[in-house]
């Protein structure tokens, strides 16, 4: 699956805004994102993730391939459902991974007819607004659906980066010790 997806900084009345458009509230959740790097390469560099995903309903493990253009952050998607997230925390650093850095973050959850629109809220850098899509082989028309609601949104320009790269430090070392 390719997933469609754009962010923006959260502007006040971003909320308001949202609602105003006849989004549906899906819910707030709390999420613990650990993100780990290969031992064979840097993902950093490739642009890939590999993310564990720990909120109230359970936990996933995500590989996110490269982005696939300049303008949002679409990307591959693979995701499974993980029973135990310590014990696949375990089996990953056994075959060499390693943890890259941890995001933690709320997140407020809307319908926005076929699209997800997310508020959210994360740690060390503020608030953000999400809209995402599912798209197949042909993306495209996902993509301008989402840059469309974000301007409807009245957010600002785009940001390909990932909370993590966002976190990190440019040129810091992604490695930490379990």
């Amino acid at each position: 699956m390719i997933e469609v997806e754009v962010k923006a900084r959260a502007l006040p009345g971003t909320r308001e805004r949202i609602e105003s458009l006849g989004a549906l509230p899906l819910g707030r959740e709390t999420h613990r994102d650990i993100y780990f790097n290969s031992p064979r390469r840097d993902f950093r560099k490739s642009d890939e993730a590999l993310r564990l995903r720990i909120k109230e309903e359970g936990a996933r493990l995500t590989y996110k391939g490269p982005k696939l253009d300049r303008d949002t952050k679409s990307r591959r998607e693979l995701t499974v459902e993980i029973d135990c997230p310590e014990t696949m925390e375990q089996i990953l650093i056994s075959l060499g991974f390693f943890r890259a850095g941890e995001v933690r973050k709320s997140r407020t959850k809307y319908r926005l007819g076929e699209a997800t629109v997310a508020l959210d809220e994360v740690e060390g850098l503020g608030s953000f607004v999400e809209v995402e899509l599912a798209g197949g082989v042909e993306w495209s028309g996902e993509k301008e659906k989402v840059l469309a609601i974000l301007r409807e949104l009245g957010a600002g320009e785009s940001i390909r980066s990932s909370y993590l790269e966002m976190l990190l430090p440019a040129g810091a070392e992604t490695r930490e010790r379990s």
